[in-house]
């Protein structure tokens, strides 16, 4: 799920729709997944809203699009966006698409790219609503992106009693809680692919998760990988399997008792 891919990817940023302040944090988060060959940056440039942007510009290499507002109330930048998304993807120069924007009306656009057999991959604000989301391959959520993630191991969530439930302070700037739902989710993945013992990789697991959520990542529960996840919720058994390689292990989870 976060291994680094040879994707060419096209970066389109929506400017009056996601703040400027972790341009280069999005930046970073985007090279998990390939290699931004374009970074264009779409706004009516004369409106003060967006004046914070021009200074991260030349230092990340963006493309700036001036679009004027023609009229009140509608989005031209949207639709200069839109039209050039379709434009590169013709030019079959790019094998995916970051869309950078909380904005929904994007759903359609995510949509027709996916279509065409490119990886869509979406980045907004927690305010984002659910048909953007769920049309991306997958969605990050920008509050989660320069969380501290220096531990990997993480302590307060061992069962599914919230009302002994003490949250780590490694935690405390998640966006999510782990609750029902989620273990639900967990363990119902888990179940589906499980082999004859109920033992998954772990890599498979966070995949498959992502098919029915693309918003999921264990950095909207505090945590920085699956793996520390599983491990903070008393559901899971966990083993670590050597290989051949030297310090190289395959992680297996399933749930107690199955």
């Amino acid at each position: 799920m976060d291994s680094i891919k040879d994707l060419r990817l096209a970066v389109l940023i929506d400017a009056d729709n996601v703040p400027y302040k972790k341009v280069k944090l999005m930046f970073e988060e985007i090279a998990k997944y390939g290699t931004p060959t374009f970074k264009r940056i779409y706004a009516d440039w004369t409106k003060p809203t967006v004046s914070g942007w021009k200074t991260v510009l030349l230092e990340n290499a963006i493309t700036p699009i001036q679009q004027y507002s023609y009229s009140v109330g509608k989005n031209a930048s949207d639709s200069a966006m839109i039209i050039d998304a379709m434009d590169i993807l013709y030019s079959g120069k790019v094998d995916g698409f970051c869309i950078v924007s909380s904005d929904s009306d994007f759903t359609r656009l995510a949509t027709r790219l996916r279509e065409a057999g490119m990886r869509v991959i979406g980045i907004g604000e927690k305010k984002t609503l659910t048909p953007f989301i769920t049309a991306c391959d997958k969605f990050i959520y920008i509050e989660i992106l320069g969380i501290d993630e220096h531990t990997d191991e993480q302590e307060g969530v061992t069962d599914i009693d919230k009302s002994k439930e003490r949250p780590s302070n490694k935690a405390k700037n998640s966006l999510q809680k782990i609750d029902k739902s989620l273990i639900r989710v967990l363990s119902s993945s888990i179940s589906d692919l499980g082999d004859e013992d109920g033992w998954t990789f772990l890599g498979d697991l966070g995949n498959f998760i992502l098919k029915k959520h693309p918003d999921f990542d264990p950095r909207n529960y505090g945590f920085p990988k699956m793996l520390s996840l599983i491990k903070s919720i008393n559901k899971f058994e966990v083993d670590e399997r050597e290989t051949g390689k030297k310090n190289i292990k395959h992680v297996f989870v399933r749930v107690k008792g199955g």
